[in-house]
C-alpha cells in the first residue's frame, strides 16, 4: 500500500479535507499541527473525545519518513490502523500480538519505506530487535500517546514508559517527540515534561469542560437494580458499565442479558478473539451495553453513548474523567452515573499493601482525591475540571450535575474557614489534607503527629466537633475557591494562597 497524494493542496485545510474528509479543525488542533510540522517537541492536554489523534496522523502524512506512535494498548492500537487504512493511509502494529509470519511481513513493509505510522508498544520500542528494524529509517517523530502513564502520579502508571527517552535517543537524538494525553494534571505534566526530556516543548492544553455530560454520583444501594432500571428508562441508548474485576463483569453482564438486555462481557481474562469480537459487536450495534473493566474503551471512535455508569469507584479523578470521557462524543446529553461506597476504597487501598512506598503512597492520595470527589457538596463539574488546573465558575455548570442541580444548603463557616487555614500555617505548609484533618480531630496516636510535636499545637484537637469527612469537605471547597493550593512538587502538600494569607490576616464570611 503506498499513500494516497494530491499535488494540488495548498493548506492544511485542503490536507485536512482529502486525508481525513473534515471541513474544518477543532479547537487547538491546527496550532497542534503547524507546531509538529516546524518539527518543534509537542505537549498535547486535550480531553477525550477532543481529537488528539488527528494532530499526529495529519502530520505524518505531509511530512517525509515514518512516524512512530507508542501506544499502550493492542485494541487501541488495532482500532486506529484499521481507521487509517480504511483512508488509504499506510499505518501498521507492531506488538506481540502477531504471528510470527505477519510480524516480519510488516518488518519488511517498514524497511521499505511502505508505512507511514507504525504503532508499538512502549516494551516493543526499547527492545534491540525493534531498534535494528529502524535503524537507517528516517523518523519524522515519535509521538507518545496516554503520555500520562510515564508518570507515578498519573492514572495508570507503566514503569516501561520512562524508557522512551533513552529509545528515542538510541534512534537519533533530535527526533521530535510529540507528547499526548486526555489526563494530565499539573504534577503529570510536569513529570511527562522531565521524563520525555522536552523542556523546551510547546504545550497545547485543551478546556476540560464536557458540557453536554451529567455528572451523578448515587449510595452504592441496590446498584444492580439501579443499573437494570436506568437501562430499560434508555431503551436502545448504547452504554458502557465499568467494573473493577472481571468477576463483577460477567456477573453484571449476565444480570444484564437475564433481564432481556444486549450486553457482553469485555476483560482481559477473554482472548483477544473475543474481545475484537465484542468490541466490534459494540461499535456495530449489535449490542447495548459492554460491561468491562478499565481497559475497554481507550481509543474506541463510538460518538453516541449515551450512558457511562461506574459499578464500582475509580482508582483517580482521571481515570474517572477519561472513562465518562467515552460518553456523549457527538456533543448530546449523556449521563454519568458513579456508585459510591466508602469500603470500596478499603479494598483498594488493600490491594496497594505490595506496591513500592512512592508507588504505593502516590495510588493512596488519588484514591483520597477520588473520595472528596464523590463526598463534597461542590459541584462536580468544577472539581473535575480545577483537579486539571482549569479555574471554572460553577454558575456555568447549568445544573449538569446532582450537586448543582440538587444544591445543598450553605451556612456560615467563617471559623471552619479560619482553623483550617490556621492549622496550615501552623505546620509551616508542609503536610497533606489527611494530616491536617487528624491534628484538628485530636488523633494523638499517629505517629506522625507525635514526631513533629504536632500535638502541642493550639489548633490540635479544635475542630473535634466535627466529622473526618466534613473536615475533607471544608479542606476540598478552600482549594476550589482558591484558598489553598496544592504544591506541584511535592503532591498532596497544602499551601495558602495569597487569597488565603490574605483571608488570615483580615477575616471575612465564608459560606461553604
Amino acid at each position: 500500500m503506498t499513500t494516497k497524494v494530491k499535488n494540488d493542496i495548498q493548506s492544511l485545510e485542503d490536507a485536512l479535507k482529502f486525508y481525513f474528509g473534515y471541513d474544518s479543525f477543532r479547537s487547538n488542533q491546527k496550532e497542534i499541527i503547524e507546531n509538529i510540522l516546524q518539527g518543534k517537541n509537542t505537549v498535547v492536554i486535550m480531553p477525550t473525545g477532543a481529537g488528539k489523534s488527528l494532530c499526529y496522523q495529519l502530520p505524518t502524512v505531509l511530512l517525509d519518513g515514518m512516524a512512530i506512535v507508542v501506544s499502550p494498548l493492542i485494541a487501541l492500537m488495532k482500532n486506529q490502523v484499521d481507521q487509517l487504512k480504511a483512508r488509504d493511509i499506510p499505518a501498521e502494529f507492531l506488538n506481540s500480538s502477531l504471528p510470527k509470519k505477519v510480524y516480519r511481513d510488516i518488518v519488511k513493509k517498514v524497511q521499505n519505506g511502505e508505512v507511514k505510522l507504525l504503532y508499538v508498544a512502549p516494551e516493543t520500542l526499547v527492545k534491540e530487535t525493534f531498534l535494528d528494524i529502524v535503524d537507517g529509517i528516517h523518523i519524522s517523530f515519535v509521538a507518545v500517546d496516554e503520555a500520562h502513564c510515564i508518570s507515578e502520579w498519573g492514572h495508570d502508571f507503566r514503569p516501561e514508559y520512562r524508557a522512551i527517552r533513552k529509545a528515542v535517543d538510541r534512534i537519533r537524538k533530535d527526533i521530535p517527540i510529540i507528547a499526548l494525553t486526555a489526563t494530565a494534571t499539573p504534577k503529570v505534566q510536569l513529570d511527562i515534561i522531565r521524563n520525555l526530556e522536552i523542556e523546551d516543548a510547546t504545550v497545547f492544553r485543551s478546556s476540560f469542560n464536557r458540557p453536554n455530560l451529567f455528572y451523578e454520583v448515587r449510595p452504592k444501594v441496590r446498584a444492580e437494580e439501579q443499573i437494570v432500571r436506568h437501562i430499560k428508562q434508555n431503551p436502545g441508548a448504547s452504554g458502557i458499565v465499568y467494573c473493577l474485576s472481571r468477576k463483577k463483569v460477567e456477573e453484571i453482564a449476565r444480570l444484564l442479558v437475564n433481564n432481556g438486555i444486549k450486553a457482553v462481557p469485555y476483560h482481559a481474562g477473554l482472548d483477544a478473539a473475543t474481545r475484537t469480537k465484542h468490541q466490534d459487536m459494540f461499535l456495530n450495534e449489535d449490542v447495548q451495553v459492554v460491561v468491562a473493566t478499565i481497559a475497554f474503551g481507550m481509543g474506541i471512535d463510538k460518538p453516541d453513548v449515551r450512558f457511562v455508569i461506574h459499578y464500582d469507584i475509580p482508582k483517580s479523578i482521571e481515570s474517572y474523567y477519561q472513562e465518562t470521557g467515552r460518553a456523549g462524543r457527538d456533543s448530546k446529553f449523556s449521563h454519568c452515573i458513579l456508585f459510591y461506597d466508602y469500603n470500596d476504597l478499603r479494598k483498594l487501598e488493600k490491594f496497594l499493601k505490595d506496591k513500592p512506598l512512592s508507588e504505593r503512597e502516590a495510588a493512596q492520595h488519588l484514591l483520597f482525591e477520588m473520595a472528596i470527589f464523590c463526598e463534597s457538596a461542590v459541584c462536580r463539574r468544577k472539581q473535575v475540571i480545577h483537579y486539571f488546573g482549569e479555574e471554572f465558575d460553577e454558575a456555568d455548570c447549568n445544573n449538569m450535575c446532582d450537586n448543582c442541580k440538587h444544591p445543598k444548603e450553605k451556612f456560615d463557616a467563617t471559623e471552619l474557614v479560619k482553623l483550617a487555614l490556621k492549622t496550615v500555617q501552623l505546620v509551616d505548609e508542609k503536610f497533606d489534607m489527611k494530616h491536617l484533618i487528624r491534628i484538628l480531630l485530636g488523633r494523638a496516636t499517629s505517629e506522625k503527629i507525635k514526631l513533629f510535636n504536632h500535638h502541642k499545637l493550639e489548633v490540635f484537637g479544635k475542630g473535634k466537633d466535627y466529622e473526618e469527612h466534613e473536615w475533607k469537605s471544608v479542606y476540598t471547597q478552600l482549594i476550589i475557591y482558591n484558598f489553598l493550593v496544592k504544591d506541584i512538587e511535592d503532591y498532596g502538600i497544602l499551601k495558602l494562597s495569597d487569597k488565603g494569607k490574605e483571608f488570615l490576616k483580615n477575616p471575612y464570611k465564608v459560606e461553604l
